[in-house]
C-alpha cells in the first residue's frame, strides 16, 4: 500500500468517526430518543421537528443496535447505552404480539398500528439483544437473541403463518440474505450451532437460486428452485441489496479465516452490483434495474436513496480488504466522495435520505419509517473499522 493510499484511508476513517459522534449520533439523540415513552422517533423533518410520532418496530431494533455499538467505542456517550437498552426495553414491552410476531408500527406509547407479513422487525430486534449483550456483558440478551433468531426460523418454517407475498411460488432474497447478518452479529456472543448452520444455508441459497451468471445479477424473486421468473417483479434488480449481500458474505469470510470460495463468490456479486447500479453519468447506486433492460416498474427506479450508497462504501473496503485488487479501492472513492458530496447536509446535520437521479435533493426530511439512525451510522462503524484494519 503506497503512502498515498495509507493518508486516504485514515483521513476516511478519521472522517467517519467524526460524522458519527459529531453529527449522526447527537442528531437523533436529540430529535429521535423518546425520553418519555422509551425507544426512537424517526419521522422527522430536515431540522429535526417531530412529523409523525408513529414508531417503526424495525426502528426499535435498529437504534437499539446502533447504539449498543457505538457504546462500546473509545469515548462513548454513558447516554447510548442507555437509549440502547430503552429501544430494547421497549420492543419487550409493546412491540411483539400475542403470536410471537412482532408489530411493523405502533404508536409513541406502544399501541399497535399496523403488522406485516415479513419478520425484519424480529431480524433487528435479534441484532440489538445481541450487541446489547456484547456491549453490557449481560448475558440474558445473548439468549434472548438467540431465542429471537429460532423463533424466526420457527415463523418461516410453520406453513401458513406468514402470508405468502404472491399466490404464484417462489424465494425473495431480501430474508435470505438478512439472516446471514443477523446470524453474524449474534455469533459475536453466541455459539449457538443454529447461526453457522443457517449462514451455509442462506450462502448455498444464495449461490442456487438467486446468482443468475446470464444476468450477472442476483435477482430479488425467483421461482421455488430458483427458475427465472419473466415478469416486472421477476426481473427486478435492487443493485444496493446486491451489493450489501456481498459484503456479507465477506463478512462470513473474515470470520472464516478469509475463506477462499467466500472471497470470490462476495467480490462476485459486488462486481455484479457495481456494474449494475453505479451511474457512470451522474455519480452513485440507482435504486432498481431490469435484466432483460426494460424500464424498472418502480417509481423510483432512477433515483439515488441514501442507504445503496452507504453499502455500496462498505463493499468496497471489504473486498479491498480481502483481495488487495486496487479496483475496490477505486471503488470506495467514487462512493464515499458521492456521499459525502450530496448526501451530508453541513446545515442542519444528518444526510438526505432522497435524491433525484441528477443527485438534487428530492425531499429533505431526515427520517420516516424506513430512514433513520442505522444505514449510516452502521456503515461509519464498519467502515472505520475496516479503514483501521487497512492500515
Amino acid at each position: 500500500m503506497t503512502t498515498e493510499q495509507k493518508n486516504y484511508l485514515s483521513a476516511c476513517s478519521g472522517q467517519y468517526k467524526a460524522d458519527l459522534k459529531g453529527n449522526i449520533l447527537p442528531f437523533w439523540m436529540k430529535y429521535g430518543y423518546d425520553r418519555k415513552h422509551g425507544g426512537v422517533y424517526t419521522c422527522v423533518d430536515r431540522d429535526g421537528t417531530l412529523m409523525d410520532t408513529t414508531k417503526s418496530v424495525w426502528f426499535q431494533g435498529r437504534f437499539g443496535f446502533i447504539m449498543s455499538r457505538a457504546a462500546q467505542l473509545p469515548d462513548a456517550d454513558p447516554e447510548w447505552i442507555e437509549a440502547a437498552g430503552s429501544a430494547i426495553d421497549f420492543i419487550e414491552k409493546y412491540c411483539i404480539d400475542t403470536d410471537g410476531h412482532m408489530f411493523f408500527t405502533v404508536t409513541e406509547d406502544g399501541r399497535p398500528v399496523q403488522k406485516r407479513r415479513y419478520v425484519f422487525s424480529e431480524c433487528f430486534a435479534a441484532m440489538a439483544m445481541a450487541e446489547y449483550a456484547a456491549a453490557t456483558g449481560n448475558s440474558t440478551y445473548a439468549d434472548k437473541a438467540v431465542g429471537m433468531f429460532r423463533n424466526i426460523l420457527h415463523m418461516m418454517s410453520v406453513p401458513g403463518f406468514l402470508p405468502p407475498k404472491t399466490y404464484i411460488p417462489g424465494r425473495g432474497h431480501s430474508i435470505t440474505m438478512m439472516l446471514i447478518n443477523v446470524a453474524q452479529v449474534v455469533r459475536k456472543v453466541s455459539s449457538d450451532p443454529i447461526l453457522d448452520a443457517r449462514t451455509d444455508q442462506s450462502i448455498e441459497e444464495l449461490a442456487k437460486y438467486f446468482m443468475h451468471p446470464e444476468f450477472k445479477t442476483i435477482l430479488e424473486t425467483v421461482g421455488p428452485e430458483g427458475e427465472f421468473i419473466d415478469t416486472c417483479a421477476g426481473r427486478t434488480i435492487n443493485p444496493g441489496h446486491c451489493i450489501e449481500t456481498g459484503w456479507f458474505i465477506l463478512d462470513v469470510a473474515r470470520s472464516r479465516g478469509w475463506d477462499a470460495s467466500l472471497v470470490k463468490m462476495g467480490t462476485t456479486i459486488i462486481d455484479w452490483a457495481w456494474a449494475w447500479g453505479w451511474d457512470e453519468q451522474y455519480g452513485g447506486m440507482i435504486n432498481f434495474r431490469d435484466c432483460r433492460n426494460f424500464p424498472p416498474q418502480d417509481y423510483s427506479q432512477d433515483m439515488k436513496f441514501w442507504w445503496p450508497q452507504c453499502e455500496a462504501i462498505i463493499a468496497a473496503l471489504y473486498a479491498y480488504r480481502a483481495t488487495g485488487d486496487e479496483k475496490y479501492l477505486e471503488m470506495h472513492r467514487k462512493a464515499h466522495e458521492y456521499a459525502y458530496a450530496h448526501l451530508k447536509d453541513n446545515e442542519y446535520g444528518e444526510w438526505y435520505g432522497y435524491l433525484h437521479r441528477d443527485g438534487t435533493v428530492a425531499q429533505p426530511a431526515k427520517g420516516n419509517l424506513f430512514k433513520g439512525p442505522f444505514h449510516i451510522p452502521r456503515m461509519m462503524l464498519v467502515a472505520s473499522e475496516l479503514c483501521d484494519g487497512l492500515l
